[in-house]
């Protein structure tokens, strides 16, 4: 599903340059749920980024369902990231003027899917949220717009799921409830998984763990 090779990220110029990651290696099997850990700056956000298509690599490659990244354009990695990545970010990202059912609408439409708004209303009542459909961003607790940015990611029916910090906005009771809700879904829909956490309890959720020092895989 997913092979880095050799993969380098760094920031900055001159004496300010700050090598992120430094020759990465890894393979993620399909289906396979991986917790990427690490201490703050350890390279675990940049590297998902890197997967998600949402920043380049200095050098290395990433294939993914045997397409490399690197060389794609921007038009073609827009592309193929709405068609086979979801992607859940820890401050939600909902867009804020379009209500929850059209937020996870939203991806169906760029994709031209003419069962939009159904496929949406079944996703909306899959997290329990049919009841708030109408509602804006602005009108829903943190663990209601969670539910929605999953539902939102899952949409297109991806093969992959990118999980940055899903939690770390959200109080631990609600956080607990919406990551039961995500791994559900994983799992019920055989999505590859990709999660960023700092909380080792819900890494040990995931088939495989992960770690970063320092920007190498330890």
């Amino acid at each position: 599903m997913i092979k880095i090779s050799h993969l380098k990220k760094s920031y900055g110029v001159g004496e300010s340059k700050v090598d992120v990651l430094k020759g990465v290696d890894l393979e993620i099997g399909a289906g396979e749920t991986v917790a990427l850990v690490g201490k703050s700056g350890s390279g675990k956000s940049t590297l998902l980024s890197l997967m998600a298509g949402l920043d380049r690599p200095d050098s290395g490659a990433i294939m993914i369902r045997g397409k490399n990244l690197n060389q794609m354009s921007e038009k073609e990695l827009t592309l193929f990231r709405a068609q086979n990545m979801g992607i859940v970010f820890q401050q939600f990202h909902l867009i804020s003027t379009l209500t929850a059912l059209e937020n996870v609408s939203l991806p169906l439409m760029i994709l031209h899917n003419t069962e939009a708004e159904q496929k949406a209303r079944e996703l909306i009542d899959e997290v329990g949220l049919s009841h708030r459909s109408g509602h804006l961003p602005s009108q829903l607790s943190g663990g209601e717009g969670q539910r929605v940015a999953l539902a939102r990611a899952l949409a297109s029916g991806p093969s992959i799921l990118f999980a940055d910090e899903p939690s770390g906005n959200l109080d631990e009771e609600t956080g607990e409830r919406v990551m039961d809700l995500m791994f559900d879904l994983v799992k019920k829909t055989k999505t590859t998984l990709i999660l960023v956490t700092h909380d080792k309890e819900l890494a040990k959720r995931c088939s495989r763990i992960v770690m970063l020092e320092h920007g190498s895989l330890v």
